[in-house]
């Protein structure tokens, strides 16, 4: 022990018999004025002491660590903002984004809140001139025609103005990188879509070409609405194998449109690599096929095992498999917009496309006038429990082992050593 603690020891246990005689007095001198305090703070110890530790109910604002992280996403909640941001959180004095104390981050917002009442203004004039030709009969507008080509212009430029008014908004950007923006709105639309066609667009248009789903599928496909896949809740990567046994079961999809209404589009999955040993070639086969689907932005969600076998499906799942020492199959799934606003027939369709072996995509798009808005693409080979499923589903030839023809080589032909140089 060092010579401070020895010489402070004493003066120690003297402070602390002091305190221990005088607190009693002091406590009952001061316990009738602190009556409604001290119940509170009873109250708030006991709620402390009922409340769940941190670690079983994580708040997705400020939670850090990577496994309650999965947790969160495992439960269906996906945590806000960077995992950065919230360690931040977890010690700031929880100030509103919006007053935030710096003085150029305050003069700069000004500057943005008068420009936003100058483009409401620009919007309530596109409104009354959208009302005014509205009203306007269409002889006096040079016929129908021009009319709603004109209503169409104004209604874009009504858009374009929503967009502009809100597109530098802080709060807005906060929102929207918080993955709480509502999809209703234009400028949260205009956003997600900005943020789809920097990598994921890229990254699906690549593979579709790469990969030669285009043209072997359909001639041309201009996504235009991000679609995700999902298998056994596992997210699937365009491209990605996925294994027999996983894809037994319809996938589930979301398809996230960027223009406003709703609308009606039709679901195909297609396998372009049919093997084919009478002609050496491949075939295709449709392993599902479904109309008369509706999205929307904010309806995105698409559980192929829930569509109405009475008015969507027209042919069912079928689980993709490959022959043993067959190459990889390509299994391409499109959304194709139904550009007449009406519902196709459910039973003229049904009748007609019956057969799913060479069942060719751009001639149902021909037939239906459809327009390809979406794909993705995932791929399957043979594994080990690609023999149960086919026992499973009745496909024939669970025994057949495909083989590459050996291709004899050419005669031997001895050079002539003298025409050497």
């Amino acid at each position: 022990m060092s010579h401070c603690e020895l010489a402070s020891k004493p003066l120690l246990q003297c402070i602390r018999k002091t305190y221990a005689i005088g607190l009693p007095t002091l406590q009952q001198s001061t316990r009738s004025f602190r009556l409604t305090a001290g119940r509170r703070d009873e109250a708030q110890g006991q709620a402390e002491s009922t409340k769940e530790p941190f670690y079983r109910s994580p708040d997705p604002v400020l939670v850090t660590s990577p496994k309650l992280e999965k947790r969160l996403l495992k439960s269906g909640i996906s945590p806000i903002g960077s995992r950065r941001r919230r360690a931040a959180l977890q010690n700031s004095q929880n100030i509103p984004f919006e007053q935030l104390p710096y003085q150029c981050f305050q003069e700069a917002r000004k500057v943005l809140l008068a420009d936003r009442k100058e483009k409401l203004k620009e919007i309530e004039r596109q409104r009354e001139r959208i009302a005014k030709l509205r009203e306007t009969p269409a002889e006096e507008a040079g016929g129908e025609r021009p009319k709603q080509s004109r209503l169409k212009t104004f209604e874009n430029d009504l858009e374009r103005l929503k967009i502009l008014a809100d597109v530098n908004d802080p709060l807005v950007k906060k929102r929207f990188e918080d993955g709480q923006g509502d999809m209703n709105k234009p400028i949260y639309r205009y956003l997600w879509d900005k943020k789809w066609r920097e990598y994921r667009r890229l990254i699906l248009v690549q593979r579709i070409t790469q990969m030669k789903v285009l043209p072997d599928v359909l001639p041309h496909c201009d996504p235009v609405v991000d679609v995700k896949l999902y298998f056994g809740g596992k997210n699937i990567q365009p491209g990605q194998f996925v294994d027999s046994r996983v894809s037994v079961t319809p996938p589930k999809l979301t398809i996230q449109p960027f223009q406003r209404g709703e609308k009606l589009v039709t679901i195909a999955v297609i396998d372009s690599d049919v093997p084919n040993v009478d002609a050496n070639g491949f075939d295709y086969k449709c392993h599902f096929l479904a109309i008369n689907v509706p999205i929307s932005p904010t309806n995105i969600r698409v559980d192929l095992s829930k569509l109405s076998d009475d008015s969507q499906v027209i042919l069912p799942w079928l689980p993709p498999v490959s022959l043993k020492g067959s190459p990889y199959h390509r299994l391409s799934l499109f959304i194709m917009e139904q550009r007449n606003p009406q519902l196709l027939e459910f039973a003229s369709v049904k009748e007609n496309e019956v057969n799913r072996e060479n069942l060719l995509l751009r001639d149902i798009k021909s037939k239906y006038n459809l327009k390809p808005i979406g794909a993705h693409l995932f791929r399957n080979k043979w594994d080990d429990g690609t023999t149960e499923i086919m026992d499973q589903i009745g496909f024939q030839g669970a025994d057949v082992e495909l083989r590459r023809k050996r291709v004899e080589p050419l005669p031997y032909k001895r050079r002539n050593p003298a025409s050497f140089r």
